[in-house]
């Protein structure tokens, strides 16, 4: 007696799995700013109140959640970077070279913002005179900004968002940790886990950026119309190809003289980065992907923790260095008051001493008013530029993240600590490599193996892999 075991007649085919295909993160945020232009203008052109409420909303409640996570992060990031220092040989050195760097390249920044602005006029053509300026809320001065730095108290800059202030009591508590030794380590290890904790949630905001250009974008174009960039063509067209010539010519020859490294090879490792700027319009809310991107460009993972924070807190060639000088010659134009060499020198001292004014906050407000007070223009100018910020703050936050990335890549390469292999295999990632990344370094701390037998290695140590484009 036999059994038969053929089965065939009775085993249905398993069903197809219908897989639907990821849109990139670049897409979203392209798709974001197209249909956000598009709705922009239909809130407009058919005065669609609600429509027009909406798209507002939306960009403010993104940018409210970016602020909501500034204060403790720019707090903890900084703290933790001086932290790691120690970890470090010659930081002394490397922490003198970056502000050098963060310094000359700001001067290289504004130097051009000031021969662009010199040679086309801004102010110019607008049809805008003093009458259509005001003076902003926000002001900025030496007085304020040098006392300033110090808190009145330790809650009010973490209420009021002084960034500044909170850098300031950050390093100190850093150095106070550092001169403490074994005995801050439990403080430490909390501050690190906070960091985490905090970068683990930004992520979160992070992947509602698609959705937060969408409202700023349409904001912008349902208030203001296309009127308002034809009005401001010269002086947006002026922001646009400074902050390229920085970003795309300048920066560039940095890698390829000084680093000796391949500058296309960069841009593809901290795309994802220079992205998010973009849409964000802040450097401390892009600061953790930033960070990201320059460990896998092959920067060590203890002085890119460093330079990272602080550059994202003071290093900002588009928004302290070429914006302030080339509105500051948009507003000599237009209330008829003549430059001089002097004047110029002064702009650039603005730019390259007084970039921390900025705080990597979105908007520059704070630094123009500082620059304008500096050169004695009337601050009813900032009032002629505050309709057009929203545009100008994308290429300029764009740029400061660019630059954020390349001086950690500069001094690492100056001082042989690049990882070369690291640097020439980096490429872009989008956001759920990352995560899975992060999930799996979680899983193997210390480089152990995971589950395939496959041994994880920090992106900024021997052999370091990149994830998948």
């Amino acid at each position: 007696m036999s059994v038969s075991t053929d089965t065939s007649a009775s085993a249905a085919p398993a069903p197809a799995r219908v897989r639907i295909p990821k849109v990139p993160f670049w897409a979203q945020i392209l798709g974001g700013l197209v249909l956000g232009v598009l709705l922009g203008w239909a809130a407009r052109h058919w005065e669609i109140d609600w429509l027009g409420t909406t798209l507002t909303k939306i960009g403010e409640t993104f940018v409210q959640l970016l602020k909501l996570a500034v204060a403790p992060l720019v707090f903890f990031a900084i703290v933790i970077s001086i932290t790691n220092l120690r970890k470090v040989s010659n930081a002394a050195r490397l922490a003198t070279r970056t502000l050098l760097w963060f310094m000359a390249t700001s001067l290289i920044a504004v130097a051009i913002g000031l021969a662009i602005g010199l040679l086309t006029n801004p102010g110019s053509g607008t049809g805008l005179s003093a009458r259509d300026g005001a003076e902003p809320e926000e002001k900025g001065s030496w007085l304020d900004f040098l006392t300033g730095i110090v808190p009145t108290d330790v809650i009010t800059p973490f209420t009021e968002l002084n960034v500044l202030q909170i850098v300031f009591m950050a390093a100190v508590a850093g150095i106070a940790a550092l001169r403490l030794g074994p005995k801050a380590e439990p403080l430490l290890t909390l501050g690190e886990a906070v960091l985490a904790l905090l970068q683990k949630a930004l992520w979160w905001i992070i992947r509602l950026a698609p959705l937060g250009s969408l409202g700023l974008i349409g904001t912008a174009i349902k208030d203001y119309g296309w009127n308002l960039i034809s009005q401001y063509a010269t002086f947006t067209a002026d922001i646009y190809i400074g902050c390229a010539i920085v970003m795309f010519g300048v920066y560039p020859l940095l890698l390829a003289t000084v680093a000796k490294v391949n500058p296309v090879q960069f841009f593809r490792g901290a795309w994802p980065a220079i992205q998010l700027g973009f849409v964000s319009r802040s450097s401390v809310g892009t600061m953790p992907l930033t960070q990201k991107v320059t460990e896998r460009l092959g920067v060590p993972k203890e002085y890119a923790s460093f330079a990272v924070p602080f550059g994202s807190t003071t290093k900002m060639d588009g928004c302290a260095s070429i914006y302030p000088a080339i509105a500051a010659i948009f507003v000599a134009q237009i209330f008829g008051i003549d430059l001089g060499v002097g004047d110029y020198l002064l702009i650039a001292f603005v730019s390259v001493i007084g970039s921390a004014a900025t705080a990597g906050l979105t908007g520059a407000t704070v630094m123009l008013t500082l620059t304008l007070s500096t050169l004695g223009l009337p601050l009813a100018g900032v009032g002629l530029l505050l309709a057009i910020d929203p545009i100008l703050d994308m290429m300029r936050t764009a740029t400061n993240v660019a630059g954020q990335a390349l001086i950690p890549v500069l001094v690492s390469a100056r001082e042989k600590i690049l990882d070369l292999e690291a640097f020439n295999s980096a490429k872009s990632f989008s956001l759920d490599d990352l995560e899975r990344d992060e999930a799996r370094s979680a899983r193997t701390p210390d480089g152990d193996r995971d589950s395939d037998g496959d041994r994880d290695r920090d992106a900024a140590g021997e052999g370091a892999q990149p994830l998948p484009a």
